[in-house]
């Protein structure tokens, strides 16, 4: 066998791709980016804010300048864009009235451009068949070589969003991921090698196609040159994080997927997918409290932003968690319990004392003082008491952070306060049911009047003016989400279960088809 030269190893072991995942992210960093995410999503306000005065000024613009000049047609392309990931519906109205504007002025090429853009995220809104016809009836052999860039990188994004839709159905996901990667392949072949956004694209490519190493030591040596705030570190850190979970790194995974939500929220994103898939993995991990809170956030985002997409994504994770929250807050219940428990022992204690007190001592001045002081004790004591015992005997299966915050900074008066009223429950549920109303209409628009449409005709349900959802239809609307227990929707909507077996059965003597209802109910808003 002949012996490999010193100097040719070394060139060989040179050039091996250099594995990132070496570089291990300790317990400590992943704790530090949590907690750094926690204070970006208190203050994303200000993020906020600053992303709504850029779209204002846009506005502006657009309404100082001619409609159908270019000034007025660069100023909508950007309105669109600042839009897309903040309001998927006005993104889409600037898009469609831009491409309309430059279509009846002639201007084609403009228009293909508009038109790409509204393909590319008519999936977020639910429309994937139109999002589909309207990007492949454009003849990419007759655009010009700077329209053939976006027409491959809006293709991409378009078939990525479509094959998220399908996670569950591992075929069709297959099938739409694959036409995602064959439009990155083309992009990729278009862009300049040394830009970020070849670099990036390259990266996803060969994550997709499992080369883990490169797709690794590229992303992590682009992050150190975008800006935090920018949509392309969010979605670098994002593959990054998914490389992590592929090789079963947990800290890895974690840690890169906080900085992709970080970079979410310092840039307005609404339409996410980091803080989703966050709360689910610190769900399994048992961080219960964070994971119920970043999934909220999240489900709010995707009903502000009109993603539809995403509010059923996020949705379909949330019910889970809030039964785990719930045990939880069951837990915190028991320990206050025998907390309860020490307390009456300590208010008997001082009673005792200050009846001995009183009745030695009761003729001396000075001693009446103390009584009188130690009177004044003894109502503090017992004003603790019952505020605790108000608390933990009222407190439905929400909120325990704010519970351990309160008492861990001595503020009990708070506790009492909120609990005082009577109203901490309702108000809590309401707040549930709001947003949960809400989020399902942007979904299931048409929701009331099918469920109607399967009832008699005298048995129909009609809602006060101001009401979106009442219970008959938050029970329908959560078997609609795939929650046919009965136990799991006594859970949520905080009832015995008797109470749902009752409403159901209630509900099913009121179909047309009674023996068809509960199924009927599942076909409402079923994508063909």
């Amino acid at each position: 066998m002949k012996r490999i030269p010193v100097y040719l190893l070394l060139f060989t072991i040179l050039m091996l791709p250099i594995d990132a995942s070496g570089l291990a992210i300790s317990d400590a960093q992943v704790k530090s980016a949590l907690k750094r995410l926690d204070r970006e999503l208190a203050g994303s306000g200000h993020y906020i804010n600053a992303h709504q005065q850029r779209i204002d000024s846009l506005c502006d613009i657009c309404n100082e300048n001619e409609i159908g000049s270019e000034l007025w047609l660069d100023a909508t392309m950007k309105l669109a864009d600042e839009y897309t990931a903040f309001n998927t519906d006005s993104s889409l109205i600037y898009y469609t009235r831009a491409y309309d504007s430059a279509l009846e002025l002639g201007k084609d090429s403009i228009a293909t451009a508009f038109r790409l853009k509204r393909a590319t995220y008519l999936p977020l809104a639910g429309f994937i068949k139109d999002a589909v016809s309207e990007y492949e009836s454009v003849d990419v052999a007759g655009l010009p070589d700077g329209m053939k860039e976006l027409y491959y990188d809006c293709g991409r994004q378009m078939y990525s969003y479509i094959a998220s839709f399908y996670m569950n159905y591992p075929s069709v996901h297959d099938w739409w991921n694959r036409l995602s990667m064959e439009s990155q392949l083309s992009l990729i072949g278009l862009l300049d090698e040394n830009s970020a956004k070849y670099k990036l694209n390259q990266g996803e490519y060969y994550f997709s196609v499992h080369d883990y190493s490169k797709a690794e030591a590229i992303l992590v040596n682009l992050l150190e040159s975008l800006p935090e705030s920018s949509n392309m570190y969010a979605r670098a850190s994002h593959i990054v994080a998914d490389i992590a979970k592929a090789r079963g790194i947990r800290n890895e995974y974690i840690y890169y997927l906080t900085l992709s939500a970080i970079a979410d929220v310092k840039s307005a994103t609404l339409e996410v997918m980091s803080l989703q898939e966050l709360g689910q993995c610190l769900f399994q991990l048992n961080d219960i409290d964070r994971a119920y809170n970043y999934l909220s956030v999240a489900l709010a985002n995707a009903v502000k932003c009109h993603a539809a997409m995403r509010m059923i994504q996020t949705s379909e994770a949330l019910p889970i968690i809030e039964s785990s929250h719930a045990a939880e807050l069951e837990s915190w219940r028991e320990r206050m319990y025998i907390m309860m428990g020490g307390m009456v022992v300590l208010v008997l204690v001082l009673v005792v004392t200050l009846l001995f007190l009183r009745r030695e001592m009761r003729r001396m001045t000075v001693l009446q003082q103390n009584l009188q002081q130690a009177n004044r004790i003894k109502e503090v004591y017992m004003s603790r008491f019952l505020d605790m015992c108000s608390v933990y005997m009222d407190k439905l299966n929400q909120f325990s952070k704010l519970v351990s915050r309160k008492i861990s900074t001595g503020n009990v008066d708070d506790l009492y306060k909120i609990t005082k009223s009577g109203k901490f429950v309702y108000e809590q549920s309401g707040e549930f049911y709001q947003v949960f109303d809400d989020a399902f209409l942007h979904i299931y628009p048409t929701f009331v009047a099918d469920v109607n449409s399967l009832l008699r005709q005298d048995e129909r349900i009609v809602l006060p003016d101001g009401e979106l959802l009442n219970t008959d239809l938050r029970i329908l609307a959560l078997m609609r989400l795939g929650i046919e227990d009965s136990t799991r929707i006594a859970q949520i909507l905080n009832y015995s279960v008797n109470t749902i077996y009752t409403y159901r059965n209630k509900l099913k003597n009121r179909a047309a088809d009674r023996d068809t209802f509960e199924r009927d109910i599942m076909e409402i808003g079923s994508v063909s």
